[in-house]
């Protein structure tokens, strides 16, 4: 889980950025960098795989507010990561 924090740190750090510039789209982080954007979570799911196997990685949906769950849910992430 460490890695992810590192993935969403990056994120979050060049986020205003990427709204301005790929907002609505998905993006992918490894190694602390943006190493993909891409319109459909399928196309980022499937750079992220093919360059990085289980990852640590992160595919994000820009511009998108956090995702809620009913409370019998017991999933607190909803970053993708392989």
């Amino acid at each position: 889980m460490v890695g992810l924090k590192k993935q969403i740190s990056a994120y979050e750090a060049m986020r205003n950025d990427l709204e301005l510039e790929h907002f609505g789209g998905w993006v992918v982080f490894h190694d602390e960098k943006l190493v993909a954007a891409c319109k459909m979570f399928e196309a980022a799911a499937d750079a992220a795989i093919r360059r990085f196997g289980r990852g640590p990685y992160l595919i994000e949906r820009v511009g998108a507010g956090p995702l809620t769950s009913p409370p019998y849910v017991q999933c607190r992430s909803v970053h993708a990561y392989g």
